[in-house]
């Protein structure tokens, strides 16, 4: 039992840990540290999916302040709590999940531009709405989310996001940084084929056909992204090494940064948009339109808000303990019922679905101070963030090859998350264990190997069955259901698995 249990039962009128008041300045000091801690993270999602989505830098910025005033808010409702229904009145941080991410870029890459981005935040609305009504309902599913189904799931999530981290570095498959590009030479010949048909010399050209892209593209893979995407690296490694505590937490940002004065020394680093954005806005509500309400899309959504609910059970379970303060029944499900309110602000405000970021949870052990407050004041300075679009315009102005740098780590850690999580689980005795593994790898490998096999099925159900996440889901729990039948799972099972998971989100 901790020392703060034993003193609640010595002196009820005791104030509990979790329920002190700093001074203001110590306040605001800690709750801009869970802020740093966090920040990477929270900037990393807009970013993917704005460019996925081939929005313009403006919007693309205005989706990061969105973002940034969202996760105040959210984290203010489940930090301080907004009646009995929402809020598990502990410090912890929200941020956007990257268990969202696969779903949302596939519905991002087949629907580009601002259509797109009211497909994602329709999808988004939905769950939330969904997640709040079976919140109190999450503990009767745990059965189907055992160790060895989450390990695998956040492992798949991991080794999908690598992917973004990889192009960040070296160029996406099309567009200006494909490996190769169109020779202009080959252009200009079936131009002039095409001035020639008018005297009926030759047959008409076959619909459709198009110059293929044979000519390797200087901009792809250059020296200079490399280089500066293993600065930032290497800057991360050795913060990591060298540094303790809270310096060794922000590993990341400190690595954006020094990353960002490279950039900016060499010239590749531009502020025009910076110069140009307001030093207040407020964030309005669909600032890109009315959402499109799309069935399979919200279905899609709210398979991905049901395995963030699960994470959120066992990361709340493991901060009550961090904390000495048992987490009851109707917090917990007023904790993920917030996460549910939260997605749904999300998709009103044109941002994400929303979930608890386990490094600020880490955080929490670290630095022993416990009080729910520190997160409120967290949650207050990212609103503020939000509101200075200056931030947003600086966060899109970064050169993709900084952010690659920083997506090997962060991308890759969630995928290490899953690996510690899976080594909890027991291979020895029972062999079916491996097989739940292999499979459901596989299943989540397939859109990446293989992006175009949707081609001859339904396109109403591409959202569904084009995330490798969700594949790897739906694998993952059927097959554990087949080998292992849906057994209870305990809260010290659910503990441990968020103790391991403890740097992944």
């Amino acid at each position: 039992m901790s020392s703060d249990m034993t003193a609640d039962a010595v002196n009820p009128n005791a104030v509990h840990a979790v329920d002190e008041k700093l001074p203001p300045a110590k306040l605001f000091t800690l709750g801009l540290q869970h802020v740093l801690v966090m920040y990477a993270g929270a900037i990393a999602v807009p970013l993917i999916v704005g460019r996925v989505l081939k929005l313009n830098p403006e919007q693309v910025a205005f989706l990061i302040s969105a973002d940034l005033f969202v996760c105040g808010v959210v984290t203010i409702i489940q930090s301080l709590g907004a009646t009995r229904w929402f809020g598990v009145r502990m410090p912890v941080m929200m941020g956007v999940t990257f268990a969202s991410v696969g779903p949302m870029v596939a519905i991002a890459a087949a629907n580009p531009g601002t259509d797109g981005a009211r497909m994602i935040f329709g999808a988004i609305i939905g769950a939330g709405v969904i997640a709040m009504l079976i919140a109190p309902l999450v503990s009767r599913m745990l059965r189907f989310f055992p160790p060895v189904v989450t390990g695998t799931i956040i492992l798949v999530i991991g080794v999908t996001l690598m992917r973004v981290g990889i192009q960040w570095i070296f160029g996406v498959p099309v567009g200006p940084t494909s490996p190769h590009i169109i020779d202009p030479a080959h252009t200009a010949w079936l131009d002039q084929v095409r001035e020639m048909l008018a005297s009926g010399a030759i047959p008409a050209i076959p619909e459709g056909l198009k110059v293929a892209p044979s000519v390797d593209n200087p901009n792809y893979a250059t020296p200079l992204n490399m280089t500066i995407s293993a600065i930032v690296l290497a800057t991360i490694v050795i913060v990591m090494k060298f540094a303790r505590g809270f310096l060794a937490n922000i590993s990341v940002l400190l690595g954006i940064v020094v990353g960002a004065v490279v950039a900016s020394v060499l010239g590749v680093m531009h502020f025009e948009h910076v110069g140009k954005a307001d030093w207040f806005e407020l964030i309005t509500p669909f600032r890109f339109g009315l959402p499109i309400f799309d069935p399979i899309m919200i279905l899609t959504m709210t398979l991905v808000m049901i395995v963030v609910m699960i994470e959120s059970t066992g990361m709340f379970l493991a901060l009550g303990d961090i904390c000495g303060k048992k987490i009851e029944r109707p917090s917990l499900s007023a904790g993920l019922r917030t996460d549910g309110l939260g997605t749904l602000i999300g998709g009103l405000f044109n941002t994400f679905p929303y979930t608890s970021f386990s490094q600020n949870v880490g955080l929490v052990g670290v630095t022993g101070i416990r009080s729910r407050y520190v997160c409120v004041m967290g949650g207050a300075i990212m609103i503020v963030l939000g509101l200075v679009p200056k931030m947003g315009a600086l966060v899109e102005s970064l050169p993709v090859a900084i952010l690659g740098g920083a997506g090997l780590v962060m991308f890759g850690m969630v995928a290490a998350t899953g690996i510690r999580i899976l080594g909890g689980v027991d291979f020895k005795v029972n062999r079916y264990n491996g097989l739940i593994v292999a499979i459901s790898l596989g299943m989540g490998m397939i859109p990446l190997i293989a992006p175009e096999y949707t081609m001859w099925l339904p396109h109403a159900i591409e959202p569904l069955i084009h995330s490798g996440i969700l594949l790897a889901s739906i694998a993952a729990v059927g097959l554990n259901v087949v080998f292992n039948g849906a057994k209870e799972v305990s809260e010290d099972e659910l503990r441990e698995a968020a103790l391991q998971a403890e740097g992944g989100h």
